[in-house]
């Protein structure tokens, strides 16, 4: 393998630019698939997140280009709006020195401007293939002079329903083309693309990142509101050197980084919708210690390439777990022990134990400093730091004061307090934020790897639900009320014996008299105007879930309970109520089946997009 990127062929102005962007030596995937790329030859990459797969690719692709010949030359398709942005920003950063023009291409923007761009001219073209497939029925995209075509992450394209798009779409470029396909799984289906496709296609194989065994993996649960104390909580506790927190939006590393500035930690924000020249002086100044907190986004902190820092912060958990493994890989290097810390809300939960079974490893469920722990803390500093400058000798004019102020009469122990309390100003200023006692409706499991009270987490009295293979089982088979019965999340009544009494009759729709399968009898109207009728199950009560998707994104009752049964492998019969609201939707299933669709958080699928699914 090469360990200089000199030694792949690459030409000196990209050699420059990946010296400016702090790259320093080659990925194994970078140093597999360039020298080939740099030839002409096909190839299939299977390459994670976070193995440099982007660069690997972008590299050659903008050597081999033409800049003096003002149309579509490369052409790479994305399988969601996020990627197609990140890689065009990659190319444009890359490509910038020989002048190379990049247009990112997607839903949601308007086709005028997509469209003005085109007949201006560009080089490369970045999108996805249903946006891409619209502006070439226009006629508006002209593929017939595309020398070099990559799929990435094809897999995911693939299983999100785009393979008609992308056979049509490379169908429209010339036959004598480059092709490059990048996956991070090889099932049939991609070999199937690849051999239909490529010719004579160069194979390399990357594996996922392993996690460093000097690596401590922690997580704390805490509310989500609290999140930035248990953060404050930390940095009062912790050794850090310099530290990288990841967040999920711009937005947040912004406001994030701009609160700490406020506690005296001294940060500051990276993201994707910075300039690159603001970006390599942020990242400079990290480098150089002036900033000892980076709060950025998986994007912009791509690239980095720093040995020494001591501890890496996950505010939002990835949905990736393979995210997860290359955001703590950037501490614990060059031998060194690094900290990965999770501060995690409860709707988090699923999203770690996922990682966790992806890893192998357990994260340390551990407790956040209490407000005693942090006053002791704050006192050994500023002992220890006396005792340094007591040792140093060098307080001559500061001794020549204490001396008069004796003189004057003045108590030596009063004039020492006094002095340490205005070296302590600053500190009086940041009282320690109370955090409350996490609160959520599923108490989280006790036993092994589970969370206890106090701070970190939360111990059900009743031992309540117990995670077993992502499911949840109640203990007694349904939820207590207060009062000692047994109460369900619709509107029937509970019964002291456990057991549940749905209302008398059925359910009607606003829009036609809906018969409720089990009872055949008339009932209310839904109460909001999206909302399916609820059903009540057979075999007891129904437990409501929660996604983080609405109104805004054109889904309709069917398409959720057509999702849940088919990718939850739940029957049609045990899905009650839905209701869709902004940003939200919320649907009763019977409880007995609740546990099979809480465990495929994360995977189920609406048109691109992977949900979340979390107790209402």
């Amino acid at each position: 393998m090469n360990h200089s990127f000199e030694g792949l062929g690459l030409e000196p102005r990209l050699l420059a630019t990946l010296e400016e962007r702090g790259y320093t030596q080659p990925t194994p995937i970078q140093s597999e698939l360039i020298p080939a790329l740099l030839e002409g030859r096909d190839a299939v990459g299977k390459a994670p997140t976070g193995t440099g797969k982007t660069a690997a690719f972008s590299l050659p692709a903008i050597q081999r280009l033409d800049p003096d010949h003002r149309h579509v030359q490369i052409l790479v398709l994305a399988p969601t709006r996020e990627l197609a942005i990140q890689v065009s920003d990659t190319m444009f950063a890359y490509g910038k020195i020989k002048g190379v023009s990049v247009l990112p291409i997607y839903g949601g923007q308007a086709y005028g401007r997509q469209i003005s761009r085109l007949r201006k001219g560009v080089d490369v073209v970045v999108g996805t293939p249903g946006r891409l497939m619209d502006l070439a029925e226009k006629g508006a995209l002209d593929l017939s002079r595309v020398s070099t075509v990559i799929l990435d992450e094809a897999d995911e394209m693939l299983s999100m329903g785009f393979v008609d798009d992308i056979e049509t779409i490379l169908d429209l470029t010339p036959s004598k083309r480059q092709t490059v396909l990048m996956s991070a799984t090889m099932p049939s289906r991609i070999r199937k693309l690849a051999k239909k496709y490529l010719n004579d296609a160069v194979s390399c194989s990357v594996e996922a990142h392993e996690d460093a065994k000097e690596i401590r993996e922690r997580a704390y649960l805490v509310n989500g509101h609290e999140k930035l104390a248990a953060l404050s909580r930390l940095f009062e506790t912790e050794e850090i050197a310099s530290a990288l927190i990841f967040a999920k939006t711009q937005v947040g590393t912004e406001e994030l980084a701009s609160k700490l500035v406020e506690r005296s930690i001294p940060a500051k924000a990276l993201h994707g919708g910075m300039s690159q020249d603001v970006r390599t002086r942020i990242i400079n100044q990290f480098r150089s210690g002036v900033i000892q907190v980076l709060v950025g986004t998986d994007v912009a902190a791509r690239g980095l390439d720093i040995d020494d820092i001591s501890h890496v912060f996950n505010v939002d958990l990835p949905r990736d777990p393979e995210v997860y493994v290359h955001r703590i890989g950037r501490t614990g290097r060059a031998g060194r022990s690094g900290e990965a810390i999770s501060v995690l809300a409860p709707n988090e939960i699923g999203k770690m134990r996922r990682i966790e079974k992806h890893t192998g490893k357990e994260m340390e469920r551990c407790h956040l400093p209490t407000v005693e722990e942090i006053e002791t803390r704050r006192s050994e500093k500023v002992t220890e730091t006396i005792n340094v400058w007591v040792e140093r000798g060098r307080c001559h004019a500061e001794r020549e004061l204490v001396a008069k102020l004796i003189e004057e009469g003045g108590d030596p122990l009063e004039i020492a307090a006094a002095a340490i309390r205005m070296a302590r100003k600053a500190e009086y200023k940041r009282p320690v934020e109370k955090i409350t006692e996490v609160q959520r409706r599923r108490p989280l499991r006790s036993e092994r790897g589970g969370y206890e009270s106090r701070g970190g987490g939360y111990k059900s009295r009743e031992g309540g639900y117990k995670s077993r293979e992502g499911g949840y089982k109640s203990r007694e088979g349904g939820y207590k009320s207060r009062e000692g019965g047994y109460k369900s999340r619709e509107s029937g009544s509970k019964s002291r014996e456990g057991g549940y009494k749905p209302r008398e009759g059925g359910y009607k729709s606003r829009e036609s008299s809906y018969q409720a399968r089990d009872n055949g009898s008339k009932a209310r109207k839904p109460a909001s105007g999206d909302g399916a009728p609820s059903r009540t199950s057979r075999t007891g009560p129904m437990v409501k879930l929660a996604l983080p998707i609405g109104k805004e994104s054109g889904i309709r009752v069917n398409n959720v309970v057509s999702t849940i049964a088919r990718h939850g492998g739940v029957p049609a019969e045990a899905i009650g109520r839905v209701e869709i609201a902004d940003g939200r939707t919320t649907v009763d299933i019977r409880e007995s089946e609740a546990g099979r669709v809480l465990g495929k958080s994360g995977e189920l699928r609406f048109g691109p997009k992977r949900l979340d699914v979390d107790l209402a």
